[in-house]
């Protein structure tokens, strides 16, 4: 059986990660759940969560750093392109997320850990944060959306062609909006917009995530050229929210160039605050 454009470009992303990465495939009820692990095994557990259409492959530029300190749990979410497979329970809505996310800490065998999210991945972050809170130590919000704000309505426009329409090339033509000068990686911008052919994806939307309830201490970084919602608005909005959490702005980020753009500031900023 041939591979598919799609495989094809998983595969070379796969391809960046450090030689010692583990491929583990984790069943849930939900179905099985690829997870790219890295890091020493005594390590502080991580569990990144990568934003819609971008893979737990994603997160490969800051691999090699954050694995030398955590053990990391790159996941392919549910729903979404990449290795992990619907089957058993239907998914349906944002309760069925928190319950796949729950059932997959318990497959790896992790009853604490660290929690870091990007963008639908942030959004998901904070709902099982709200929803297991003696499970999760820490809580990094890498560009959360339909957490502290909505989205630009400007935006939302750009983006519709690919939600109506998918194809490569309307997702390619959006990225290229988005990021503009900070220019993410060419293997991964074709990976992303092939995520929008493969067949069968159901990103679950479930309103916005009320980040008040949060008690864990909650690190914030923001895109400073993000295009998603307005930074600075987002920022004050998250300042007044958790009063002790802790909002830093990446210099020259977008939304969707990160986790790529500037990785040694986000790896380092990511690292003072887990400890």
């Amino acid at each position: 059986m041939s591979l598919s454009a799609f495989d094809l470009a998983y595969d070379e992303l796969l391809a960046r990660w450090p030689e010692l990465t583990e491929e583990r495939d984790v069943p849930t009820p939900y179905g099985r759940t690829r997870v790219h692990v890295y890091g020493p095994a005594d390590g502080s557990p991580l569990v990144l969560l990568p934003g819609g259409s971008a893979t737990g492959l994603v997160w490969y530029a800051n691999a090699p750093a954050l694995g030398k300190r955590y053990r990391i749990h790159a996941v392919d979410l549910l729903g979404d392109a990449g290795r992990t497979q619907r089957g058993g329970t239907p998914l349906k809505n944002a309760d069925d997320l928190t319950a796949w996310l729950d059932a997959l800490l318990y497959g790896l065998g992790l009853t604490r850990t660290h929690l870091c999210g990007h963008s639908y991945g942030a959004w998901l972050a904070v709902k099982y944060a709200l929803r297991a809170p003696r499970r999760v130590d820490r809580l990094a919000l890498v560009d959360p959306t339909q957490v502290f704000a909505g989205f630009r309505p400007g935006y939302l426009l750009r983006a519709l062609p690919t939600l109506l329409r998918p194809s490569e090339d309307r997702a390619r033509a959006f990225l290229a909006w988005e990021t503009g000068d900070a220019q993410p990686d060419e293997a991964w911008q074709r990976l992303y917009a092939l995520a929008d052919t493969v067949p069968g994806r159901k990103l679950i939307a479930g309103g916005r995530a009320r980040a008040a309830g949060l008690r864990m201490p909650v690190l914030t970084l923001l895109a400073e050229h993000g295009r998603a919602h307005a930074v600075d608005k987002v920022a004050d909005k998250a300042r007044r929210t958790l009063p002790q959490g802790e909002v830093t702005v990446l210099r020259g980020a977008t939304h969707h160039s990160l986790p790529l753009t500037a990785p040694q500031e986000l790896n380092d900023r990511l690292t003072d605050f887990l400890g």
